[in-house]
């Protein structure tokens, strides 16, 4: 149970021992965390290397799974590697002699056809940052931008997304969306441990912290110095990142404007293209100059919110000034393409799989995009997505004799079945004739696993709109 916080009269969060003002006049709220003068660990190591601590933290990597690091040592590894490591892991910790691993580098494709570079922990190293972040963040968070909402506890993108919609409402109808060029490869380390020093000065965790930041990536068979960064894979990245940005928050609360940030995507919410555009000018030295950050130009613009995407949505304008919220454009057709893939005439592989495997897909994307109005895309998708799943089993029975033979106990009449059967029509116009929607119906597909969508989506609606 968490001791009662109270706020000091110059606005420092205390609790306990832990929180005072620090040196350079401004909230350190993890202060007097140095160790006692017998060597002994300070309270907020305590903290992180209790069983409790380090036990909670194992279970969130588990359950995360993910790929192994430089060790090999993967997540179903870990409750015995930490049974043979721990109090050896431990003392490093409370020594200030642990190492991390280097991150392992991956290439993740993105949507434009470019990689996306991501650094992979060892599951060790990621425990330990899991363990760091659950420590801290408590008393870190509550100094955030009420307009900060990814990667916080309590906050999600439909929060953000809901405030987007808010702001519309009130008459901001243009957006400065300000794009950050690779900003998790262009963190400035030393600019950055000083921001993570104004909430911790324990001497031995900011040792840690920068322990991480430096330790390197390898690349085939060597290792890079890793000078600038945080890089994108880490437990730790999401909180640092916040951090630095939190800088990017205060600036525009000073300036009063209308704002969301989402990590690293930022939308500021203005009433004219003019006042846009003076706001993406001077916000951009601010960028560049205070936090040493890269505003790319060429994707950074003043736009309506109807058309610009943010966090996979757009705003939509209705009658009496009112807004919704649907799926961008490129949302949906990435939707349409991976189910294009994943029902491919020319795929293998049992029907039921590769039903059960589309229905994956379909309920990820309605519980995300759910919160939208869009009714009638999902009943016109759900026909679209039935009617691929025909032109697959059409494909799929190929001989004349398997088609009428499965007609046939689809209860079509054997006429029909024979003239059916010995159709040259192809895979795709046939798969919207009367014949198989006769046949395979909807029912019939539902029976056979395929998620009801147009259910699931007034199910997911109505789910996010009684919370907000």
């Amino acid at each position: 149970m968490q001791r009662p916080q109270t706020i000091s009269k110059d606005g420092c969060l205390q609790e306990g021992t832990l929180e005072a003002k620090s040196n350079a006049g401004g909230c350190s709220v993890l202060r007097g965390e140095k160790k006692s003068q017998g060597g002994e660990p300070s309270e907020l190591m305590r903290k992180l290397v209790s069983r409790e601590n380090l036990g909670h933290a194992f279970k969130r990597v588990k359950q995360k799974k993910g790929s192994a690091g430089i060790d090999g040592v993967t997540t179903n590894e870990i409750h015995s590697y930490f049974a043979e490591h721990h109090r050896s892991i431990v003392l490093s910790l409370k020594e200030g002699s642990y190492e991390p691993h280097p991150v392992k580098r991956v290439l993740i494709p993105k949507d434009n056809g470019s990689k996306r570079e991501l650094g992979i922990p060892t599951v060790r190293d990621r425990v330990i940052q899991q363990a760091l972040v659950q420590v801290i963040t408590p008393y870190i968070d509550p100094h955030f931008s009420e307009n900060s909402y990814g990667f916080r506890p309590g906050r999600s993108a439909h929060d953000a997304i809901m405030k987007a919609k808010s702001y519309h409402e009130e008459g901001y109808r243009y957006v400065v969306d300000i794009d950050l060029k690779q900003y998790f490869d262009t963190v400035n380390h030393d600019k950055l441990m000083y921001l993570v020093s104004q909430f911790v000065s324990d001497r031995t965790i900011l040792k840690l912290i920068r322990k991480f930041l430096v330790s390197g990536v390898k690349i085939g068979d060597h290792v890079h110095p890793s000078e600038i960064g945080t890089p994108q894979g880490g437990n730790l990245s999401p909180l640092l990142s916040n951090i630095y940005l939190n800088e990017l928050d205060k600036e525009l609360e000073r300036r009063g404007h209308r704002f969301i940030r989402y990590a690293d995507d930022c939308n500021i919410y203005v009433k004219s293209s003019k006042a846009g555009e003076r706001v993406l000018k001077s916000i951009t030295t601010f960028l560049e100059d205070k936090l040493r950050l890269t505003v790319n130009k060429e994707k950074s613009a003043v736009g309506a919110p109807t058309k610009r995407k943010f966090l996979g949505f757009c705003l939509q304008s209705l009658p009496k000034g009112k807004s919704g919220i649907r799926p961008h454009i490129k949302a949906k057709h990435r939707l349409e393409k991976k189910v294009r893939g994943l029902l491919s005439r020319k795929r293998p592989g049992n029907v039921r799989e590769i039903i059960k495997e589309l229905n994956e897909v379909l309920r990820g994307w309605i519980a995300y995009y759910g919160i939208s109005r869009m009714k009638k895309y999902i009943r016109e998708t759900a026909q679209w997505v039935r009617r691929r799943i025909r032109q697959l089993i059409w494909k799929r029975w190929k001989k004349v004799k398997t088609r009428y033979r499965s007609l046939i106990k689809l209860k079509v009449p054997k006429d029909k079945a024979w003239e059916w059967a010995n159709t040259r029509k192809g895979y795709w116009r046939i798969s919207k004739s009367f014949i198989l929607h006769r046949s395979i119906t909807k029912e019939a597909l539902q029976k056979a696993g395929l998620l009801n969508m147009d259910a699931f989506y007034k199910k997911m609606y109505e789910k996010h709109h009684s919370t907000h």
